[in-house]
């Protein structure tokens, strides 16, 4: 056992610039390698679990890592003001503070239900008599309209499921008979054995920590108190969901077995794609073709939004593939305090079908138009006339 203080961040091997999140992912890989339970009756890893808990405990507090960045370890010995509870040596910290250090790493209650944190970590008092084992959650696909997305909806729907058995009303037991308690931990849910000093509390193995056993068994699900059924809910779509959501149904998951309680379902949203619309976040697109004259001579198209039609002022000139933008005519996403916008790509329209009469007035208008009224061929035709100028220089001086 080491008799002078290491370093705080050598012992947990990260930096003295490391943030939160490094100190905290470097602290519970050690701290999982040098637990006391993969490790009985090893007293250097003991040690050893203990020292990484003191320091995580100081460098994972922002006050006390800046008095011991400061300071160091002379910040926390007695008389300091320090304030951190340790002195030399390991003795301000013993194995069961350590644990309640890792288990509030990992998320634990460190003995929120108060019991030892022996009984948190191992599973102690975590099984509760008659509980039975929860049943799995299950997963249900199911494909919506962009409609129904953007506006929610109900539907019904109809999947295969372990359910509590209609013979036994899911206690497993055969009708006019009760369980029994369990005869290996005496309803009690949990044996307990002793490891090195101090004792490993679990579910007892015979009962699955429900304290009692089935004796005569339902012959319809052979005491599991579970039969194949299928059911059928109706499942509310919020407005503004999207492709990949996830709806939980609390408690519409499998029976859990022995009476215990269900799981949750899982659905899992596919949107149809839209022949107009199209979704991206909040916002929508959209292609909206526009008259040729409309396009030249500058107008007002109506363009259809997931709101109904909106009207949308076109310059003179537009040309294909202009972007437009309609503010608050998206859609509401789930969680969002707005609306999105709609985008719309303008394309112009060639009119086909011409009759006599049109093709005569199209061709006399042609007839006025010059150069000037094509920019942008004109421009083409600049830059392709300096290439073939360029060209013919280099080959001419070959």
């Amino acid at each position: 056992m080491p008799t002078t203080k290491r370093d705080y961040y050598e012992v947990l091997g990260v930096g003295r610039q490391a943030d939160a999140d490094e100190i905290k992912k470097a602290y519970r890989k050690l701290a999982v390698k040098y637990h006391p339970d993969k490790n009985a009756g090893n007293v250097e890893a003991e040690e050893k679990f203990k020292e990484i808990s003191e320091a995580y405990e100081v460098l994972s507090d922002p006050q006390k890592r800046q008095k011991y960045d400061q300071f160091g370890h002379q910040a926390f010995a007695p008389g300091s003001g320090g304030g951190a509870g340790f002195g030399g040596g390991f003795e301000g910290i013993d194995l069961e503070e350590a644990l309640r250090t890792f288990m509030g790493a990992f998320g634990g209650g460190g003995g929120a239900r108060g019991g030892s944190i022996f009984d948190d970590f191992f599973g102690g008092g975590r099984a509760e008599r008659g509980a039975g084992n929860r049943g799995s959650d299950l997963r249900f696909d199911l494909e919506i309209d962009f409609e129904e997305a953007v506006f929610g909806s109900e539907r019904d729907i109809t999947f295969p499921v372990m359910d509590a058995c209609g013979d036994c009303k899911g206690t497993g037991s055969k009708s006019g008979t009760k369980r029994q308690s369990c005869p290996r931990c005496k309803g009690a849910g949990q044996t307990v054995s002793s490891n090195g000093f101090f004792h490993v509390r679990q579910a007892c193995e015979m009962c699955g920590g429900a304290g009692e056993v089935v004796r005569d068994p339902c012959r319809s699900c052979r005491g599991t108190g579970r039969a194949r059924s299928r059911r059928t809910i109706t499942l509310k779509i919020p407005a503004g969901v999207e492709t990949g959501s996830r709806l939980r149904v609390a408690g519409k998951g499998e029976q859990g077995v022995r009476g215990g309680s269900p799981g949750d379902l899982y659905v899992v949203l596919h949107v149809k794609e839209h022949e107009i619309f199209k979704r991206r976040d909040e916002d929508i697109f959209i292609q909206v073709p526009v008259p040729y004259p409309t396009a030249a001579l500058g107008g007002e198209i109506e363009v259809p939004t997931i709101h109904g039609y909106a009207k949308l002022k076109i310059p003179p000139g537009t040309e294909s593939g202009k972007r437009f933008r309609l503010r608050g005519r998206g859609l509401k996403g789930v969680g969002s305090f707005g609306n999105g916008d709609q985008h719309v790509v303008v394309m112009v329209e060639t009119p086909e079908r011409l009759s006599g009469k049109q093709k005569k007035a199209l061709n006399e208008f042609a007839a006025l138009l010059d150069e000037s009224n094509h920019p942008a061929s004109a421009k083409l035709r600049k830059k392709a006339g300096e290439f073939y100028r360029r060209r013919d220089t280099l080959q001419d001086a070959q």
